[in-house]
């Protein structure tokens, strides 16, 4: 007797699976169920601008962002050297973590449902922040919005880029698939 349990799958995975899928499908006009747009990756950069004076900056970061995402970030270093900036090749400058499948889908979930709603003055996310691939980005202010982030811990407040990267072939499949979902955007007055 096998004692192996199915773990479930997110929330949004099982929506899409079962309801959104057919209707992009649908909404698209695309022939094949595999051409729908689905969630590939979500990474989350947090740059440290002040690490060049204050090395422990970053330390501050990565715990910040491994307890948001559930995951250990990959410290991000300097390419090159800019003296303006007194900046050094090699040099610590930021964290990321790049999420996959099922963490990527909860991270999407918390995002739309608790994390964006906490935005301060939330007027809704720009509708022309694609790239012309279908992935979307945008900016965060404070990593705050998270409840995840304990108020009384932090050391700083720090922002953040949220990418997210959808297997779209436009712009247009990538905005249907985020639609779809109820993400934020802007509504453009006429």
């Amino acid at each position: 007797m096998s004692t192996t349990t199915a773990t479930a799958r997110p929330r949004l995975k099982e929506r899409y699976l079962h309801e959104v899928r057919a209707g992009l499908q649908a909404e698209l006009g695309l022939g094949n169920v595999m051409e729908v747009p689905r969630l590939d990756k979500i990474v989350v950069n947090m740059g440290v601008g002040k690490a060049t004076q204050q090395p422990s900056l970053i330390e501050g970061a990565v715990r910040d962002l491994e307890v948001i995402t559930g995951q250990k970030p990959v410290v991000t270093r300097a390419r090159q050297s800019i003296a303006a900036f007194k900046l050094r090749e090699g040099m610590p400058i930021g964290a990321k973590v790049t999420l996959r499948g099922d963490r990527a889908w909860e991270f999407l979930d918390r995002l739309i449902s608790v994390a964006i709603p906490r935005i301060r003055d939330f007027r809704g996310l720009s509708p022309s922040s694609f790239d012309g691939r279908g992935n979307y980005t945008f900016g965060v202010t404070e990593q705050l919005i998270f409840p995840e982030v304990d108020y009384d811990r932090i050391d700083n407040i720090r922002g953040m880029d949220i990418t997210i990267c959808i297997s779209a072939q436009n712009d247009e499949e990538g905005r249907a698939f985020l639609v779809a979902f109820g993400f934020p955007f802007k509504q453009e007055i006429v």
